[in-house]
């Protein structure tokens, strides 16, 4: 193998150590500030921990945007989507049942489908994000966490806090080098991908669906089974479906607000796709109220399937 694309692959590896270990230390930081500012700890799960495990999404896209490399933010999104419905449920299906709370079958998982809806409608009439559409995302993600705050608060549930992991000063310093090590962390992934792609003749487009989604997705999945590990079963449901509404409303809601993201016609059909495994999710668990172990395999084959056929397709 050639001595630069060596270093490419390095600097990638390099690239996702910084947006795991980045994540974790600003989850830590502001789970540690929501707990001294006495914030719920269901609001803390619903938006700082989907926020933070997205923020390896949002740093890799939105340096794609800023950089021309459109292609990239769109299919990273699409692809880590798919990763976290298919891999991360179907992963945590197989070591543990997932029972799914009634709130999250009602509200939640329709609220994911119908912005998943939302999105696919912009891309099917212009063909793109445009920058209107972007704020319109960016506003829906404000009043989402909005109406979480409110309904937390009216809830028994809401009066459960954490006491803080971390002092103000110590909270404060996590949060600053995790969004430092976010930021390098997209940088290098965004660069050294966008080289690798060129090198062995990739579309930047199959490195987004592939290598960065799943590489990006990694604090949701070490998340989850994380979780599995304390018997938070629910954390898991929650993690997904709160960083797979992040990446839509936030991360491309930012990426297109910043440039208009044109999607490439041989994208409609991971896009469509992506839709249909979202509805998916919400049939497995309406019908039973959970995902078990063969559902579990189903997601799970089906990601292999659509991986196959994306490598195919290049």
């Amino acid at each position: 193998m050639d001595a630069g694309i060596i270093i490419q692959v390095v600097l990638l590896l390099v690239g996702f150590v910084f947006l795991i270990k980045g994540s974790d230390f600003f989850v830590d930081g502001a789970s540690s500030i929501a707990s001294i500012l006495k914030v719920p700890t269901i609001i803390v799960g619903l938006t700082i921990v989907a926020l933070g495990t997205s923020a390896p999404e949002a740093a890799v896209s939105i340096t794609s945007s800023l950089t021309g490399s459109n292609a990239m933010a769109v299919s990273n999104v699409i692809g880590s989507n798919l990763f976290n419905i298919l891999m991360v449920i179907g992963i945590a299906a197989l070591l543990s049942e997932l029972l799914m709370e009634k709130s999250v079958l009602e509200k939640d998982l329709p609220f994911l489908v119908g912005i998943t809806l939302l999105w696919a409608i912009f891309i099917f009439i212009g063909g793109d994000i445009n920058n209107i559409e972007g704020i319109i995302l960016l506003i829906i993600m404000v009043a989402y966490i909005v109406y979480l705050v409110i309904n937390a608060r009216k809830s028994k549930e809401g009066s459960d806090v954490e006491k803080p992991k971390f002092s103000l000063p110590k909270s404060i310093l996590l949060i600053v080098v995790g969004l430092v090590g976010i930021i390098l962390g997209g940088d290098l992934v965004v660069d050294s991908a966008s080289a690798i792609a060129i090198a062995f003749g990739m579309s930047e487009t199959l490195v987004g669906l592939t290598i960065v989604a799943i590489g990006t997705s990694l604090p949701e999945l070490v998340t989850s089974i994380t979780a599995l590990k304390k018997g938070e079963n629910q954390l898991v449901i929650g993690n997904v479906i709160g960083s797979n509404i992040f990446n839509i409303l936030f991360v491309l809601g930012a990426s297109s607000a910043i440039s208009a993201i044109p999607v490439a016609s041989n994208m409609i059909i991971d896009v469509v796709f992506m839709i249909v495994v979202t509805i998916i999710c919400f049939i497995f668990g309406k019908t039973q109220d959970k995902y078990d172990k063969k559902e579990g395999i189903i997601l799970i084959a089906l990601f292999i399937a659509y991986m196959i056929f994306a490598i195919m397709r290049n």
